[in-house]
């Protein structure tokens, strides 16, 4: 048996570009309002769904078109928050993401809404479901434009498959994204860390990425899926 080698921690750099952003009945409603920029609704947009279901990505999309800034919920304030909303577009993330100033973000809402300003949110949880103490804030969000990134069908996630390895220069056979398919949680989180655990082995292994290597290297994963759905039934 050959020794295995020491992984590299080489770093590689998902294309988030528009043509990179791969389309299917999970995301074509979000994917047609960004693409209709700059005509959007007057209100704000809240662009929610599972984590790795493309909303960061989408929120690159929005940038490089709008010129749009950027910033976290939880490190939102008044006087960040001004400035983008001067410049007429401002993205909100992860507003799931753990405490932030709800009166802060009641009062960006508020101002976006006064200077015409186009707002995006993003969360993996829809309006309703935002764990928010503030009854007007909750109000505002639950008016907002709903977006929702829904789980990939299999074409979907077989293009996501390939897009995720040809980011890392793997050119796999289409036998082995069959098989991750046929197997994996339905989700492109999941996806994501498949490549990253394939990848990982197969250097560490100094060997190809075939459908039986990965049934190997993916059975402690697939067998984790399994157990995890039978303590849901």
């Amino acid at each position: 048996m050959s020794p295995r080698q020491l992984p590299l921690s080489l770093p590689h750099r998902a294309s988030l570009g528009r043509a990179d952003f791969l389309t299917g009945t999970a995301n074509a409603a979000a994917i047609a309002l960004f693409d209709g920029w700059p005509e959007w609704p007057a209100r704000p947009v809240l662009l929610y769904g599972p984590a790795g279901s493309g909303k960061s990505h989408l929120v690159e999309i929005w940038r490089a078109e709008s010129g749009a800034e950027a910033l976290r919920a939880a490190e939102l304030t008044i006087e960040s928050a001004e400035d983008s909303i001067a410049r007429g577009a401002l993205a909100i993330e992860d507003l799931h993401g753990g405490p932030f100033d709800e009166a802060v973000l009641f009062h960006v809402l508020n101002l976006a809404v006064e200077r015409k300003a186009a707002l995006l949110l993003t969360s993996r949880l829809p309006a309703a479901a935002l764990p928010l103490t503030l009854p007007d804030l909750a109000s505002r969000l639950r008016a907002a434009q709903p977006l929702e990134l829904a789980a990939p069908d299999d074409d979907l996630l077989r293009r996501v498959l390939t897009k995720l390895f040809a980011d890392r220069q793997l050119m796999i056979d289409r036998s082995v994204v069959d098989f991750i398919v046929a197997r994996m949680e339905r989700s492109f989180d999941a996806a994501s860390r498949i490549v990253e655990q394939l990848d990982r082995e197969a250097l560490a292994e100094a060997r190809p990425i075939t459908a039986r290597f990965a049934a190997t290297a993916l059975q402690p994963l697939f067998d984790g899926q399994a157990e995890a759905g039978l303590a849901e039934d």
